[in-house]
This record gives structure tokens, C-alpha cells and sequence, in this order.
């Protein structure tokens, strides 16, 4: 039987809110406390508690499909998300029991909501859709701004657009169910940092930057860094000690429209030599390190299997499903691939944090940001799994930078030599470039709440001015770069200290900040909806949270050629950067160009006589500076470490118009002689060797697409087109041994 209210039971409100926020719908997961008064302090970075044993799973264990599924609801000021400033419980305590018996109760407590909807209209919706609209209500009403009276009120009468009111109610129940403590906490925490954004709350005023501890790595110098004492080739050897126990993780939750494509980004060529996606590329180097780990532990019939997590959400989610099933899953097992879905979160159209309606019967909605996979990989208890299974590193990627596989080995290599629970891979950094930096906070009254965490370029030049010489972000006049290495957001995390810190308090759930764009400076408008954000590089504020000093964060370091290109602006805005003299375009075409380049390196440092292309070789094509040649690609599947290259390549000569692609994890050229196309694969267990091969052949050619040419949109991002005139092919998939001379002729060797 419902309950009504009597006219004037508000004041009553602020003391149902706190429970009607503990009773909703989100399954098992804590708000943040905070410090000892339940306080979380406005710059997010919490004071240290006490450290926690290594979690004991309860969560859920993926099924034995070919691709599982984790659709995980989960949804510059900071707070943990579903944290507030009140410290509310999570009704997982002693008095959970308790709690839990009032819950029939307080939800029929429906009064207030009647007094704004009328009984016709409530009696529409749903029971969770009523439960959500409540909570809201309820909220709103207590907060005494009626920030969400838009949301709810003056609801035509039953009979006029009730589907609407059904839908929008049911979207409200998704909203409040998807996020830790519910849209009331969602919307409280937003209010509080709308707030401290508007009033200009500098978030690290209680610290002060330093360079963090770190490695810095180069492929082609073989001395050890006179700082840290390593080689590239120490590294990666290094790294080669803990490949069989790592597990992958990809983060895809974005399209490409930003590239001009309307399509997921793993589905993206890498290169026109090869035709290979992302996803693929990423596949085929997961599978080449497990094969790597299978011949070093030479267990028989205990075959290495590396897992791979995709964090895709609802615009990524069914077209990386297909791009899988298309492709046979690229390879790997049945159940290897597990997906995990990522939900979004409310926007804000306001600095009262009113919701912003896409429509009068729907919420408009943004994405939440990639730090969100830190909770699914929890909720689902997948790192659980893995610690129990021995796994000892989790690797991060993101989905559009095909260089990072070459640096993923000598950064775990420095991890397992430096102890380091977590590993951001690195490049140098431009003083005042638009890229967050690597640094370590020094909290300045307790040494317990210090860390090393990405902090943002607009972030870093302000802090370093209000410290030290006050010079601000400049370069060390010794390199020419900032000292703060440049955050790639790629990352190396220890399984043991993962696991320990998400099961703390939060549950893998990273602070939050909002970055709306106002209109003007009274910072109270904004030009378009704004929501809260988490990214996820910022994890160590939890490693300081459950670990506090005891936390070992540090980065490694690689030259930009050898670990960072991405794909993510379209060719127009690439041609723009580069006519205001950018040099990182950022265009699927300077992508393309610098994977050639690196493998021109490659090839070099292993002997071969070819031209490397520098900056001032570079030709335009499209308005976009690109190698000239060679095109040279090295599949993962023909060598992922340094000393693979220098083992399996020795002499010969390429060039420049030439294109190479080599695949075989057991295949050697000596003295190639290439002077157009070659494109050698084979299988497994086949070993070949090709040894004084001479091509001669029109090969490939880059064509320009002519302007206002009507071409798809996934060859018109790249601006160019590739002729394949004439090609040499040796295709060997048969078990054996065999040997190429310089005709070409392929021999079996008894």
C-alpha cells in the first residue's frame, strides 16, 4: 500500500536522502569515505588508509564462449566516483542487514514524488523506473534548488505521451543503477566540482612536482643509461622472463569520427602493404609473445594462453564483435577474448548540474572516459582470476598506436627489474607541448600521500611556476625536452599490488574532474553539455590510497619514433597542424608513414644498406609529410624483440621505392638484393631461409586521390590510395625446412 505524505514533510528529507542513496540499485560497491571525518578533500588525493591484503574473489568468472561479455553498468577538480563529501556507506557493513530491512519501506515512501506527479502518471512507469524517479526526486528536493524539476515536472496528463514518460523514467532507472551510489551521487559530486571549476580550486596546491624515478631506453644506443643502468637489449630480455605471465588489455571504447570515419578504430588498416587492422596487429603480437613464452618453458601440452580484455561501449561494442567474428577471432582461443562494456554517464547542461535533456523525454548522455575499465576488470573479477592463476602484469594499450607493441617488452622488463607496480610508457616531451607529463607530487606536511601520476600540460606549467626557480614547464638546457617525460597512456601494472588496491574501498573506481567550456568569464554558462570524466592513468591515486609509500610507480622512456604515432585527427585538421608548422600531425597517413620508418631502423641497426628517413626527407602526400620509402613492415609474427631483427636479418641492400614485408617466426634473409616488391610469409614450424635473393619489379606505388574524387571514407582519411603493379610472393605454410636463393626458387632441404 502506497504511503502518501502530508503537505510540508520536507524538512524530513535530508535525513531519507542518505538512505535512498545507500539503497540504490548498484550492486556491491562503496562509496569513498575519504579521510577519518569523512571528508574527501577537494583535490581528490586521498589521505592514506590502512594497507590491504590481496583480495579474495566473489565476483563473477567469464564463460568458456568463444567471446565472453562483460557489460559492466558503471556508468579538473576531483573526486572518486561515487564518493561525496558526506561519506556515505555502501550498506555493505555490520549494519547491512539492518539497512536492508527498511529498503521496502523507504522506497514505497513515495509522497514527495506524488506531490510533483500525479498518481495517473505513476502508475505508468515501471517499479525500478518509479524507485529511480524517486531517488531524484527526493534529491532534488533536498538539495533546495530544484536543479531537476525540467527532468520531472509538469508532466502532461496520463493519456498524453506516455511512452515517453515510460521511456524516460526506465532511462533515469539505467542512469541511477549504472553508477556507484546512484544519480544522486553522481549529480551531488558533479555540483561540487562544477563548483571548485568555476571558482579556479587549484587541485595541487598542497604539492609540488619532481622528476619521478624512471628508465630511459633507445633501440640503437647499446651503453646503459649512466642514471638508471639499463640497456634497451637488458630490458628486453628482462622482459622476456615474464611474458607467459601477463594478460592484455585494450581500450576501444571510441569511433573514428574524430579521423573522418564512421567506424570503429580497431578496424582500421595500419598499413596499405599488408591491409592488416589494429585489432589484428594487436592479436597477432599477443600470439607471437605466447608462442615465445610456450618454446621457453618447452611445456608440452600446457600451452601459454595470454588474455586479452576489450573495453568497448555502446557505439564500439557490436561492430568490435563483428570485426571478431569476421575474423575467426584473429587467431585466438575460444574464451581467450573477453569484452567488456563500458556505460555512459548523464550530462550536465548547467553549473548547478541540472541534467541535460537531448530531448523532453530523454537524458542526454556522453561517455564517461576510459578510466572506467579499471572498475569492470573488478566488477568482473577478472584480475582476481588472474593473480590466482599466476598471471604477474597487466598490460594497457590504447587502440589507434600500432608502435607500442616494440616498447611493451623492455617496459616489462623494467618493471620486473625495478619492482615497479606500475610502468607508464614514455617519449620525450617538448617543453609547453600540449601532452601530460610523468611527475612526482611531494605532498608538502605528509610524505603518505605523495605519488607519481600523470599530470596534464595545463596543469604542469601552473604548478611548476608557483614552485622551485618558478620558471614554469622549460626544457633542461642539457636535451632541449622538458625533464617530465611525455605520458604516452600506455601502461605496465604489477597483478599482485593491481588486485590489493581494487579491492579497497573503491573498487577500481579512479577520481573524477569535470573540464566544461564556458561562454564567458563569469563561469557559469556553458557552451556545450559538460559531464564528469575519469581517466585511466590516474589509478595511482588509489595505489597512494591502499598502498600509500609503499607504492613503486615509475615510467620508461623510448624515442618517439619507436613507440608513438597515433591515428586520431582527420586528414583536414593533420594538413592544418602542419601548415602552422606541427611536426605530429596525427593523421592515419603520418601513422602509416612512421611504422615504416621504425622498421627502416630496424633493418639499418641489423646491417642493412638502406635510407633512413629523417624529417627533412619527408614528401607530402595529401598536405601530409610522409616517408618516401622504403616501405618495410616486420609482422609480429616474424620478430618482436632486438635481437630476433639482428638474428633473423643480416647484409643486403634496399631501395628507397622498395616495399618488404616479412612474416615466419622462423624465417632468415641474408643479403636481399631489393629493388621493388617482396612480400615473403610462412607458417609455423616452417624454417626458411632466404640467402642472396635479387627482385627486380615495378612493385608499389602511393597514388594521391585526386580532389573531390567520391572514394570510401576509410581510403579518403588516408588521402592516398596504394598500386600494387607487380609483386614477388613466397608463400610457404608446409612443416619443413627450406632455402631461397637468388632466383627465387623455393628448395626443400632434406
Amino acid at each position: 500500500m502506497t504511503k502518501l505524505l502530508p503537505s510540508g514533510r520536507a524538512p524530513a528529507l535530508p535525513l531519507l536522502l542518505p538512505l535512498l542513496l545507500l539503497l540504490s540499485p548498484y550492486d556491491g560497491l562503496s562509496s569513498r569515505r575519504g579521510n577519518d571525518r569523512g571528508v574527501v578533500p577537494a583535490n581528490g588525493f586521498a589521505s592514506s588508509s590502512p594497507s590491504r591484503p590481496p583480495p579474495s574473489s566473489g565476483a563473477s568468472s567469464s564463460s568458456a564462449a568463444a567471446l565472453s561479455h562483460r557489460d559492466g553498468r558503471v556508468g579538473r577538480a576531483f573526486l572518486p566516483r561515487g564518493g561525496s563529501r558526506d561519506g556515505v556507506d555502501d550498506g555493505s557493513g555490520p549494519g547491512a542487514t539492518a539497512l536492508s530491512s527498511t529498503l521496502t519501506s523507504v522506497e514505497s515512501d513515495v509522497g514527495p514524488a506524488l506531490e510533483v506527479v500525479s498518481q495517473s502518471n505513476w502508475d505508468l512507469l515501471s517499479d525500478r523506473g518509479r524507485a529511480a524517479l524517486s531517488r531524484l526526486i527526493l534529491y532534488d528536493l533536498s538539495s533546495g534548488h530544484n536543479g531537476q524539476r525540467h527532468v520531472y515536472g509538469d508532466w502532461p496528463e496520463a493519456g498524453a505521451e506516455d511512452d515517453g514518460k515510460r521511456t524516460l523514467a526506465d532511462q533515469i532507472a539505467d542512469l541511477d543503477g549504472s553508477y556507484p551510489g546512484g544519480l544522486p551521487a553522481y549529480l551531488r559530486k558533479a555540483k561540487t566540482l562544477l563548483q571548485e571549476s568555476a571558482d579556479g580550486t587549484n587541485p595541487f596546491a598542497e604539492f609540488e612536482a619532481s622528476v619521478p624515478e624512471g628508465e630511459s631506453l633507445s633501440y640503437t644506443d647499446p651503453d646503459a643509461n649512466a642514471h638508471t643502468g639499463m640497456t634497451f637489449n637488458e630490458a628486453e630480455q628482462a622482459g622476456l622472463t615474464g611474458i607467459g605471465d601477463t594478460a592484455f588489455v585494450l581500450v576501444a571504447g571510441g569511433l573514428g569520427e574524430r579521423l573522418g570515419y564512421s567506424g570503429i578504430k580497431l578496424s582500421l588498416e595500419t598499413n596499405l602493404c599488408t591491409n592488416k587492422s589494429y585489432l589484428e596487429v594487436y592479436a597477432k603480437y599477443i600470439q607471437a609473445m605466447q608462442r615465445m613464452a610456450h618454446l621457453q618453458t618447452g611445456r608440452d601440452g600446457d600451452r601459454v594462453r595470454i588474455p586479452l580484455v576489450i573495453m568497448t561501449s555502446d557505439d564500439t561494442d557490436p561492430l568490435t564483435r563483428q570485426l571478431l567474428k569476421d575474423n575467426d577471432n584473429f587467431g585466438f582461443d575460444e574464451g581467450q577474448v573477453t569484452i567488456v562494456k563500458q556505460d555512459k554517464v548523464a550530462a550536465l547542461s548547467n553549473g548547478n548540474a541540472g541534467l541535460s535533456m537531448k530531448s523532453r523525454w530523454e537524458v542526454e548522455t556522453k561517455p564517461h572516459g576510459h578510466g572506467d575499465v579499471h572498475h569492470l576488470l573488478y566488477r568482473e573479477g577478472l584480475v582476481d582470476r588472474w593473480y590466482t592463476e599466476g598471471k604477474r602484469h597487466v598490460i594497457f594499450l590504447q587502440d589507434t598506436n600500432a608502435l607500442v607493441i616494440n616498447s611493451v617488452l623492455p617496459t616489462l622488463g623494467v618493471s620486473i627489474a625495478k619492482g615497479f607496480h606500475m610502468n607508464s610508457i614514455c617519449i620525450p616531451r617538448l617543453a609547453g607541448e600540449a601532452a601530460g607529463a610523468i611527475a612526482r607530487l611531494e605532498h608538502k606536511t605528509d610524505p603518505e600521500k605523495s605519488l607519481v601520476i600523470n599530470v596534464e600540460y595545463n596543469q604542469l606549467d601552473p604548478l611548476l611556476s608557483s614552485q622551485g626557480d618558478c620558471k614554469g614547464d622549460v626544457p633542461d638546457p642539457a636535451t632541449g625536452y622538458s625533464p617530465y617525460p611525455g605520458n604516452a597512456n600506455n601502461l605496465v601494472i604489477e597483478m599482485g599490488a593491481y588486485a590489493r588496491t581494487l579491492a579497497g574501498e573503491d573498487k577500481g573506481v579512479v577520481i573524477e574532474f569535470v573540464n566544461p567550456k564556458y561562454k564567458d568569464e563569469s563561469r557559469t554558462e556553458f557552451k556545450k553539455p559538460t559531464r564528469l570524466e575519469c581517466m585511466m592513468q590516474d589509478i595511482p591515486k588509489l595505489f597512494q590510497k591502499e598502498m600509500g609509500s609503499e607504492a613503486n610507480i615509475g615510467f620508461t622512456m623510448f624515442d618517439r619514433w619507436f613507440t608513438f604515432s597515433p591515428a586520431k585527427n582527420s586528414l583536414d585538421a593533420g594538413v592544418e597542424d602542419v601548415k602552422k608548422g606541427g611536426k605530429a600531425p596525427g593523421t592515419m597517413s603520418s601513422a602509416e608513414s612512421d611504422k615504416y620508418v621504425q622498421n627502416q631502423r630496424k633493418l639499418k641497426f641489423a646491417g642493412v644498406e638502406l635510407d633512413v628517413t629523417e624529417e627533412e626527407d619527408l614528401s607530402p602526400v595529401a598536405g601530409i609529410p610522409v616517408t618516401p620509402g622504403p616501405r618495410v613492415i616486420l609482422c609480429p609474427g616474424f620478430a618482436i624483440t632486438q635481437r630476433e631483427v639482428v638474428e633473423k636479418v643480416s647484409g643486403g641492400k634496399i631501395t628507397k621505392r622498395s616495399t618488404l614485408v616479412l612474416e615466419g617466426e622462423d624465417l632468415k634473409v641474408k643479403n636481399l638484393d631489393l629493388d621493388g616488391a617482396l612480400v615473403i610469409r610462412t607458417g609455423h614450424d616452417c624454417d626458411v631461409t632466404v640467402d642472396g635473393l635479387v627482385v627486380r619489379n615495378k612493385g608499389y606505388e602511393v597514388e594521391e586521390i585526386p580532389e573531390g574524387a567520391d572514394v570510401p571514407e576509410e581510403v579518403a582519411i588516408r588521402g592516398y590510395t596504394m598500386s600494387k603493379h607487380e609483386v614477388m610472393e613466397i608463400i610457404i605454410n608446409e612443416p619443413g625446412k627450406y632455402h631461397v636463393g637468388p632466383d627465387g626458387e623455393v628448395k626443400r632441404v632434406e
